[in-house]
């Protein structure tokens, strides 16, 4: 059904790294939206007069307040989708995720609100009886309801995820809690059939529950919508489909080193460092990589530097120093890794230069790393200093991080 959807209304559906065919994905999803919420807040609140129901009357004033959330939905996918300008020179994609940032601080308003109107239903309870035909209608209206909003989850969620959109997922969440909250109100009028002289609100008390889930629900979306924003780690296997380009081509010896940015979902800035032969023409072997970096933007979409490390490959002492110069990093713990190897020669003393890369986690100091490089070389006839660069992990995946050399 969805894929029907997407299918209909959505040119090139298929192709959601398009910055184009992915904000189509969210302009269908906030129109779904925007129509089914109003027709729930109209059906809730001709229940919700009848029945004389604050609680049915709130719940249809939280459709209406979903709507908005689709309308904000929209104007954000509207506004991510605008280009690079003097201002924003890297996009407006993140618009995205204040947009899911918006929604989710209305979730929590409406969590709140619910809290407040259960403590007062509490409080100022009185017995009302409701006719059992106001009650039939309430139930159909509300079981309709329940209906639409868990359809609006799977819809939101599935888009969200196709997408990979905070936003969506977000509107997901509000539909599944609504789904609940109307539960707990459908459970009241179905009790009400059969007993309505109960000496509480059963309604303020189920209240209460359901408003504090929907607040934490909200506190975790707005975490969500956040991270992006102060910048968080690449997906690992997005990043791994590039690496398995770039160790394809055959005048990389090695690469280390991958930083990747993210301006939202898809506006992504990548660099890398590359090793090659230090011998081949340079002029050639740029070319090569002009085309690689092409060929990345072509097949994901992402800005790729490489920067070029020549290296030797003939020096016999500089491959023997490299070799045990990583088998002590790796000694001294599997997740450190070592790259940018190079030994300069001098007569006096030799410099060893090289970077390091550590996990954030990783608990020994630069310096304890390097008094045990040091003592490793203490008995050396000549003397030899290291020049060490600690890198810091930009990628979570370890596999990402461990430098790369073809035998």
């Amino acid at each position: 059904m969805i894929n029907l959807i997407r299918k209909i209304f959505i040119k090139d559906y298929e192709n959601v790294k398009d910055e184009k065919v992915r904000v189509a994905h969210g302009k269908v999803a906030s129109f779904f939206g925007i129509f089914s919420n109003l027709i729930l807040f109209i059906g809730k609140m001709i229940a919700g007069i009848l029945s004389m129901s604050i609680s049915i009357i709130a719940d249809s004033i939280n459709n209406l307040s979903d709507m908005g959330s689709s309308v904000i939905t929209l104007i954000g996918f509207k506004l991510s989708s605008a280009p690079a300008d003097d201002e924003h020179p890297y996009g407006h994609q993140r618009m995205e995720y204040i947009a899911g940032l918006i929604v989710a601080v209305i979730i929590i308003f409406v969590g709140g609100s619910l809290f407040i109107s259960s403590i007062e239903k509490i409080i100022e309870y009185k017995v009302t009886i409701i006719p059992n035909s106001v009650l039939y209608i309430s139930i159909a209206i509300l079981s309709c309801s329940i209906i639409i909003k868990f359809l609006q989850a799977i819809f939101n969620q599935r888009m969200g995820k196709i997408i990979n959109s905070v936003t969506l997922k977000a509107t997901s969440k509000d539909s599944l809690n609504d789904c609940i909250s109307t539960s707990v109100i459908l459970i009241v009028n179905v009790i009400f059939l059969f007993i309505q002289d109960i000496p509480f609100s059963l309604d303020g008390v189920l209240g209460i529950l359901v408003s504090l889930f929907i607040v934490v629900s909200g506190i975790k979306l707005i975490k969500e919508a956040v991270n992006p924003l102060i910048g968080v780690s690449t997906d690992e296997s997005f990043i791994k489909e590039i690496l398995n380009v770039i160790q394809s081509e055959p005048l990389v010896l090695g690469f280390h080193d991958p930083v990747c940015h993210m301006y939202g979902p898809t506006k992504c800035f990548m660099t890398i460092h590359v090793e090659v032969d230090a011998k081949l023409n340079m002029m050639e072997v740029h070319d090569t990589i002009d085309n690689l970096e092409k060929q990345i933007f072509d097949s994901f979409g992402v800005e790729l530097t490489i920067h070029m490390d020549p290296i030797e490959t003939d020096n016999e002492e500089t491959n023997t120093l490299r070799t045990r110069i990583k088998d002590i990093v790796k000694g001294i713990d599997p997740s450190l890794s070592m790259h940018d190897f190079r030994v300069v020669y001098g007569n006096t003393h030799n410099n060893l230069i090289f970077d390091v890369v550590r996990p954030y986690k990783f608990k020994m100091s630069d310096a304890d790393i390097l008094r045990i490089l040091q003592n490793h070389f203490k008995e050396e006839e000549k003397p030899y200093y290291f020049v060490v660069h600690f890198d810091n992990q930009f990628i979570k995946d370890e596999d990402v991080n461990k430098e790369f050399e073809k035998e």
